[in-house]
């Protein structure tokens, strides 16, 4: 048994704790947390750290499989123009990819991230993940924009969910701009109601003017790529307002991105009573786009957002903290308690995983992380980050 304590120990769930201690066994299993001056822990061994304790992070949004890409896209052309970079950059061996995968995956551990929302198209990193100590949550995505492609593309979504943790493995809409209305038709009919969906949303105005006018940079992507376009009608609305009707009510879903989500996005979004949760992934954002999402939109949705890296084809390191502090430098009303739950027990409790990690409560695997450099629970640049469990 280790009995670690710490500064200050911010469990997530309840207030935190000044030199508090976390008592946790050798399997990681939190098995008490205590005041400094419990009875329980007057005669014990104390581990103790200078700095802030926290769970570990959850990763809501990764593409693990395009690790391999890192360095290999342009910043700030837009999204079409960075899909079009990602889909002819594909000439690399299996081999290279398997070793990205695998580094991506340490570097997440090692950046204190306990659980990841990963999205897929093959079985390439399903090895890796079964003997990863982090708790990952596989997306396997499904596009078709031809109503004849359809059954084939889901079929073979099946097939590679196959080769997945089954209890926490879903296939998914990979985005608007990739699916047509009849393939979102098509998931009321082939998911039960535990497949978490976990989409795309609204990552460049180039898809809502997709969706409102038929017009803008989708269109020559299309084009560019030799894709089918005319499932794609003007619709005099956003993209969310087009697609969501069509998805199974009953399912739990995760937005990602959401850079141009309106006001008028998330009313609409409120009013038809959906499992919605909204994941934003700040350095992909400025990345690919050079914006960020209006969150002051969102933040009356508090137990609702989620924090995500993307992948290393549009960011240079998997890596929450780094997330949380750009968040927190560009967003003046925001604080680092407030953050912090999004990046651990919502995402826990968004991938279904709340019962197991998210946050420091007796009989959870959280994992401990240790933020070195804080004062007064301030996150700046100069906040480092140790696991320690």
């Amino acid at each position: 048994m280790r009995y670690i304590s710490a500064s200050i120990v911010v469990p997530v769930i309840g207030n935190f704790i000044k030199r508090g201690v976390v008592a946790i066994d050798e399997s990681g299993t939190v098995t008490g947390l205590y005041e400094e001056d419990d009875l329980a822990v007057q005669n014990v061994k104390l581990e103790f750290y200078e700095g802030v304790l926290i769970p570990g992070f959850v990763n809501a949004h990764c593409h693990i499989e395009l690790s391999y890409m890192l360095g290999k896209t342009d910043r700030g052309n837009g999204l079409p123009k960075f899909l079009a970079q990602v889909m002819k950059n594909r000439e690399y061996s299996q081999k290279d990819i398997l070793l990205a995968i695998e580094l991506a995956d340490k570097e997440m551990y090692d950046n204190g991230i306990q659980a990841v929302g990963d999205h897929v198209n093959t079985k390439l990193s399903a090895d890796i993940k079964a003997q990863s100590p982090i708790r990952y949550h596989t997306f396997v995505e499904v596009m078709a924009t031809r109503k004849e492609d359809i059954q084939s593309r889901i079929d073979l979504a099946r097939d590679v969910e196959f080769f997945f943790n089954p209890d926490h493995t879903s296939i998914t809409p990979h985005a608007p701009y990739s699916c047509s209305k009849d393939l979102f038709k098509a998931f009321r009919n082939v998911v039960q109601e535990d497949n978490i969906l976990s989409i795309h949303n609204q990552e460049s105005d180039e898809e809502n003017k997709l969706f409102r006018y038929r017009t803008g940079e989708f269109l020559e992507f299309y084009e560019e790529m030799g894709l089918d376009s005319s499932a794609f009608k003007a619709q005099a609305r956003n993209s969310i307002q087009s697609y969501l009707p069509h998805l199974p009510r009953n399912n739990k879903a995760i937005l990602v991105h959401n850079t141009y989500t309106s006001l008028k996005d998330i009313d609409f979004i409120n009013r038809q009573g959906r499992d919605v949760y909204y994941c934003m992934c700040p350095k992909a954002n400025l990345y690919i786009e050079g914006k960020l999402p209006k969150l002051l939109n969102f933040v009356p949705d508090q137990e609702r957002m989620l924090i995500g890296t993307d992948s290393l084809a549009s960011n240079d390191s998997l890596d929450i903290l780094s997330e949380l502090k750009v968040l927190l430098a560009n967003f003046d009303h925001l604080d680092f308690l407030q953050v912090l739950q999004w990046a651990t027990i919502n995402g826990a409790q968004a991938l279904g995983l709340s019962d197991i990690l998210g946050s420091i409560e007796v009989g959870k695997n959280p994992g401990l992380v240790l933020l070195e450099g804080m004062n007064n629970l301030r996150l700046t640049d100069r906040v480092t980050l140790k696991r320690i469990v």
